[in-house]
């Protein structure tokens, strides 16, 4: 099997943890951990585990001039990203959230087109608007969740986690082909724990683990482990052999996978409408992911 073909499983099974997280972290917050508390938890525990796997990875060393790219990675692609995120979901609906997350690649691809002078080839530009299609369509089944009175709020600070990890994507690329992922990620999320302990540590304080259910603190090990260290480390290990452009169109399948896990839990029921949103969603994903035959398409 090819790099690029892994590549492509990779960035498929971000999104499958993805569509999966959008529920189970909806479960421990608010009522177990305030939003930014459970980021202060989630960037803390990831950073923990990048600066240990750090020990048995080959060493580089950074060039001074890399850090404020660095610095500017782990604010648009933890410290805002996720700041905006938790507190979005915790206001809105898991299958909202998820969907409002597909206006990533729109952004990636007219970011890229600015910043590093990316063509939108004619297919690509199709594959992305039936992948939008695919979601506008999960979108009116959003509407049916329950969410909080403040949903516009939480939708709106979505869309912002959307667009700081669009640049995020971008930042983050010029470092892939410089340096091994290991080499500068435990510092992003170093510089990212920095960033949101003043926004969560309040929240982290009242915190009472002792007293937690069992099933709530498996679920906050998995939103760590999986959800952030986990899929940090396939996305960058899939940036080595992808364009932004290209692993921003990945979650378009999170709605998809956020909507099959429910109907796995017996939350939702399969229907012909979130059969044919599917298709068009897979559709868009293949027409992109298969534009050009170079390496780095």
């Amino acid at each position: 099997m090819g790099k690029r073909n892994l590549a492509l499983i990779a960035a498929t099974l971000v999104s499958i943890i993805y569509g999966v997280t959008f529920t189970i972290a909806k479960d421990v917050m608010p009522a177990y951990i305030k939003p930014f508390g459970f980021i202060v938890l989630r960037v803390g525990g990831s950073a923990l585990l990048f600066w240990l796997c750090a020990f048995f990875t080959p060493k580089e060393k950074i060039a001074i001039g890399d850090f404020p790219r660095i610095a500017a990675a782990a604010l648009f692609g933890v410290a805002l990203n996720m700041l905006t995120f938790f507190q979005g979901l915790s206001l809105t609906s898991p299958i909202m959230a998820s969907v409002l997350m597909v206006t990533t690649p729109m952004i990636v691809l007219v970011l890229s087109s600015i910043i590093i002078k990316e063509r939108i080839a004619g297919k690509k530009a199709l594959g992305i608007a039936l992948g939008l299609a695919g979601t506008v369509v999960l979108i009116l089944y959003g509407k049916t969740v329950n969410s909080s009175g403040n949903a516009l709020w939480g939708n709106f600070l979505v869309f912002v986690n959307a667009v700081s990890y669009g640049l995020y994507l971008i930042l983050v690329k010029k470092l892939m082909d410089k340096y091994n992922p290991f080499t500068f990620v435990k510092y992003i999320y170093l510089f990212g724990f920095i960033m949101v302990l003043p926004f969560g540590w309040e929240q982290l304080s009242e915190v009472g683990l002792a007293a937690m259910p069992q099933h709530i603190i498996i679920k906050i090990a998995f939103v760590v482990v999986f959800s952030t260290f986990l899929t940090y480390l396939l996305n960058l290990l899939s940036m080595k052999q992808l364009k932004p452009t290209t692993v921003a169109v990945f979650i378009y399948l999170q709605p998809f996978f956020a909507t099959v896990f429910s109907i796995s839990l017996g939350k939702d029921e399969l229907s012909l409408v979130k059969i044919l949103s599917a298709l068009f969603i897979f559709t868009g994903v293949y027409l992109v992911t298969m534009t050009g035959k170079s390496k780095s398409a």
